[in-house]
């Protein structure tokens, strides 16, 4: 079977055309709803040999990610015009949270990944299905400093997950901006990607930093999440705030099932 060199690493070419289709459908996926990162991750998980560090396993991820976020949030962002006033505070607190957070990733043992973002779906997932109204409309919660206060607190705590752990950056600030501030689900998936834009960009300076990035296989994944975050919010836009709920909790509840069973897996 041809091997390709990726630099640190060979991998088989079917391994490599494989990570590049799942980073497609992760483009899509996090364009519409985040949490695109929960399928490409774990995919990079069994796709890189296991004695990769877990540093450069994220490292990779985010370069991967950061073109599709990046297609996906100027597609938002030239066609709904989002409020920058709201979306200044957490993209400047997410950058910020997200530089501490990616200092601290190369601390974290990867058997740990699973059973953490495992815990936070299973309690968003709930949360979003008991309230079958969240996100429908938006009705923008809190006024002046307490929302844009509230709204910085959002970046800095999400872009601090985001830059220490990862996946499921974008479902947070969603989830997030819809229960706590009142916007809809499509008007929050347009400030989440701007934000996860920015938490983006900064962990990858400080894994690059490091030296933590596979680039030969992160750019080539780049490319396909690039045109599935080009599609995904083209969906969006189209299908509206129902259309992104209903993705939204069949993501989750598919990705619960897949960490579940390698949460199970990995303990027995």
């Amino acid at each position: 079977m041809p091997v390709v060199d990726l630099g640190a690493v060979d991998r088989p070419l079917l391994t490599v055309l494989a990570l590049v289709l799942v980073a497609f459908a992760a483009g899509w996926v996090d364009a519409v709803v985040g949490g695109g990162g929960l399928i490409q991750l774990p995919a990079l998980l069994i796709g890189l040999p296991s004695s990769a560090p877990p540093a450069s396993v994220l490292g990779t991820n985010k370069l991967s990610s950061v073109f599709g976020t990046a297609a996906s949030s100027l597609t938002y962002a030239v066609r709904m015009r989002p409020d920058w006033r709201t979306v200044l505070p957490l993209v400047v607190a997410a950058a910020a949270g997200s530089a501490g957070g990616a200092e601290l990733a190369k601390l974290l043992p990867k058997d740990a990944f699973t059973p953490i973002v495992l815990v936070a779906l299973v309690g968003v997932g709930l949360y979003t299905w008991r309230r079958p109204q969240l996100g429908l409309t938006s009705a923008r919660k809190h006024a002046g400093s307490a929302h844009y206060g509230r709204t910085a607190v959002i970046g800095l705590g999400v872009g601090a997950y985001d830059g220490f752990l990862g996946p499921g950056t974008g479902s947070f600030f969603v989830i997030l901006l819809v229960s706590v501030l009142g916007y809809g689900f499509l008007e929050a998936s347009a400030k989440a990607k701007i934000a996860n834009l920015a938490t983006n960009l900064s962990a990858i300076t400080v894994f690059a930093l490091h030296g933590s990035v596979l680039w030969t296989l992160g750019l080539m994944m780049g490319a396909a999440n690039l045109l599935g975050g080009l599609l995904g919010a083209r969906t969006a836009l189209r299908h509206g705030n129902a259309f992104v709920r209903r993705v939204f909790l069949l993501v989750l509840a598919g990705l619960i099932l897949k960490l579940g069973y390698d949460t199970v897996r990995q303990l027995s």
